[in-house]
């Protein structure tokens, strides 16, 4: 049974003082449901930040573990700083610096080579949902970065679906969207691998996840939590949508 997660991408926001103060502020809330949570803050801030409840991870990492790389971080040095975790593929990454799916299938690898867990993102802008071929091209996203795994690599992934369409535009996607790419998703695993394989990953929605709608969204069968974007930097909206689980 995939497990239950709720993550926070607090992508470029935040001074250190105040992510000390909101991971403290969501310790003390932090609930008794079989639920993980976890907290991608600005790399810079990740060292002192206490890791008791929350799981802490970065939002970005390079695939090499050292060099001239100006301005990245290897997974060596999250790790020196206490993540255990990182994003793969966010929609940002995607779209803002060109990652394509070949570079981040040298992120998976390197993850994998490190023993470092990760989060894989994939998801259809608004021009390839419009033309109905949403399908292909997550699919494809899944081929070229994620689907050479073996059932043992792919077993202990998570993978997070951004509709890039509704984020942003002023479109809602539906939880039955929603459900349907999920569902998908998991199909293709099942088809990939197997269905065991398939029982086994964490399927979040990424796309504009809040407490008026996380209820119904995490109601739907193959949605197994959320990544979430703005409302993972307020305390109050953060610890409501964690425990729509109930």
């Amino acid at each position: 049974m995939p497990k239950k997660i709720v993550a926070g991408n607090w992508k470029m926001n935040l001074n250190a003082s105040d992510a000390n103060a909101l991971i403290s502020a969501l310790e003390k809330k932090q609930n008794t449901l079989d639920v993980e949570v976890m907290a991608f803050p600005p790399s810079l801030f990740i060292s002192g930040l206490s890791k008791e409840k929350i799981r802490i991870g970065v939002q970005n990492f390079y695939s090499k573990d050292k060099g001239a790389y100006t301005g990245e971080i290897s997974i060596l040095q999250a790790k020196s700083v206490g993540a255990s975790i990182g994003l793969i593929g966010h929609s940002e990454r995607r779209s803002l610096f060109g990652e394509t799916n070949e570079l981040l299938k040298d992120k998976v690898d390197a993850a994998l080579s490190q023993g470092f867990s990760f989060i894989f993102c994939c998801g259809e802008p608004l021009e390839v949902r419009e033309a109905g071929k949403e399908n292909e091209f997550v699919k494809k996203q899944l081929e070229e970065s994620l689907f050479h795994l073996s059932e043992e690599e792919m077993k202990g992934c998570v993978i997070a679906y951004e509709p890039v369409w509704a984020i942003g535009t002023g479109r809602t996607a539906t939880s039955e969207q929603a459900e349907n790419m999920h569902k998908e998703i998991r199909s293709w695993i099942a088809e990939e691998y197997k269905k065991e394989v398939a029982e086994t990953v964490s399927i979040l929605y990424g796309g504009s996840c809040k407490p008026s709608n996380a209820r119904e969204l995490f109601a739907c069968p193959n949605v197994d939590g959320g990544l979430i974007g703005g409302a993972s930097l307020n305390v109050e909206d953060f610890s409501s949508i964690i425990n729509s689980f109930e």
